[in-house]
Formats: C-alpha cells, sequence, structure tokens
C-alpha cells in the first residue's frame, strides 16, 4: 500500500481483522491501521476532524447497526469522504450485492477466501492496485 497513508478496515468479524492484520503483516505493509466494527463507527470516525484520514477502505458488507451498502450510501454523498477509495472485503458473491456497490463507486469487490494463502493473495491484489492506483488529491 501507498507508504504512510492510512488503511480503514471496517468489519465486524474477529477471525477476519486477524486474517487482515496477518495478511498486511506478512505482505510488509506498515500503513497506519485502522479498525472499526460497523458502518456506524466507521462514519463517526471518518467525521472526526481529529481522526486521520484513510486513503483507503477495506469494507465488509455483513454486520451489525450499518451494513456496507448503508455505509456506502453515506460517504457518496458526503462531499469530504466520496473520493476515498473503497473496496469490498466480503463473503458475499450475490450479484444483487455486487451491482449495488458498484452502482455506489466501489473502487473493487473481492470474495474473503476461507484458506489463508488464497486470502494472502486477495490482500496482495489489493495492495499492487493500490500501489499502481492514481487518484485525486
Amino acid at each position: 500500500m501507498k507508504q504512510g497513508k492510512p488503511i480503514l478496515l471496517v468489519e465486524d468479524d474477529v477471525v477476519d481483522i486477524m486474517s487482515v492484520k496477518r495478511a498486511l503483516r506478512d505482505l510488509n505493509i506498515q500503513n497506519p491501521f485502522f479498525h472499526k466494527n460497523n458502518g456506524e463507527d466507521a462514519l463517526e470516525f471518518l467525521r472526526n476532524a481529529d481522526s486521520p484520514r484513510p486513503a483507503i477502505i477495506l469494507l465488509d458488507l455483513n454486520m451489525p447497526r450499518m451494513n456496507g451498502i448503508e455505509f456506502l450510501k453515506h460517504i457518496k454523498q458526503d462531499e469530504k469522504l466520496r473520493r476515498i477509495p473503497v473496496i469490498i472485503l466480503t463473503t458475499s458473491a450475490a450479484e444483487p450485492e455486487k451491482v449495488q456497490s458498484f452502482d455506489l463507486g466501489v473502487s473493487g469487490y473481492m470474495i474473503k477466501p476461507v484458506d489463508y494463502m488464497d486470502f494472502l493473495n486477495v490482500m496482495r491484489t489489493i495492495s499492487s492496485y493500490w500501489m499502481t492506483s492514481e487518484l485525486p488529491g
């Protein structure tokens, strides 16, 4: 991932959180890392002037209180947040969720594999995308 740029993970599953942290460590990605358990907490974090602005958001869809689709609707309507790239990282392969996610402007949609080595490859793909992608300032 781009050096020094914060990563925000919005995920409620403890095992998946640990897998993301482990994959970042195994890929030697040392960016500041922030985690929120649901969309409401993530929105509060993003709207807090004292919070660092993440340069990428990794987002699960199936969460309590505010799911990923609801979260996307909020940030894509917010002038200050809408350009932060969001990559869906979920177990849901449902076509309607994919279509709705892309309609809401996500940068990518990745299915979380069960096997850790496959998951590591997904994270490597996200990192490669992130390292080569040019985004507005």
